[in-house]
């Protein structure tokens, strides 16, 4: 484990390869797993005062279960996360085809709001947690990001390169040129 000013960092982001690879694992993550992403306070006043620009860009289920039981709700670990169809796919899940994108990025790109999307989303597969006054960042490898895996290996991305943006986005760009800094030196001398 390493530290990063207040930032817990797993050994595992060190070294690790991955960049999205969408055209394989066509957005699962946005239609797999136990619960919806995670969701930060603001961040639910902030869908919330922009559902109307979000909802054109939302399948039927997806508005119809916004409609019913809203598009939050609280996980096992009673943290907020967005609302999940049945099948299991996130309410704010849009397909074009077979691919999963997001109704709010896709808001967001056509120029209906300035929030991009969460933050748990523009950092996946990287989850941020809380542990007392430290914020812990593990990076999350499963299945389904197998294809993410290879192409980092095959295009020598790592993980924390490939999300430079939302790190820097959650975190700054000097907490970013630290935690840079001290990944660098790690791989140098392990090289």
């Amino acid at each position: 484990m390493l530290i990063v000013e207040d930032v817990l960092v797993s050994d595992n982001l060190v070294n690790a390869m991955f960049a999205c690879n969408t055209s394989a694992c066509k957005g699962a993550c946005c239609v797999e797993g136990d619960y919806g992403a995670p969701l930060e306070k603001e961040e639910i006043q902030i869908i919330q005062d922009n559902i109307e620009q979000i909802k054109p860009f939302m399948e039927p289920e997806g508005i119809a279960l916004l409609e019913a039981e809203g598009f939050n709700e609280t996980d096992i670990d009673e943290e907020d996360c967005t609302t999940c169809l049945p099948s299991g796919a996130c309410v704010f899940v849009k397909f074009d085809g077979m691919m999963a994108t997001c109704a709010i990025e896709n808001a967001q790109r056509a120029g209906a709001l300035a929030f991009k999307k969460p933050i748990s989303c523009h950092l996946y597969p990287v989850r941020v947690k809380k542990i007392g006054e430290y914020l812990a960042l593990n990076y999350h490898k499963w299945d389904i990001c197998e294809p993410a895996c290879q192409r980092g290996d095959d295009e020598n991305i790592r993980v924390s390169d490939f999300l430079k943006e939302p790190l820097i986005r959650k975190f700054g760009e000097d907490w970013y040129a630290e935690f840079d800094s001290v990944l660098s030196y790690l791989r140098a001398k392990k090289a």
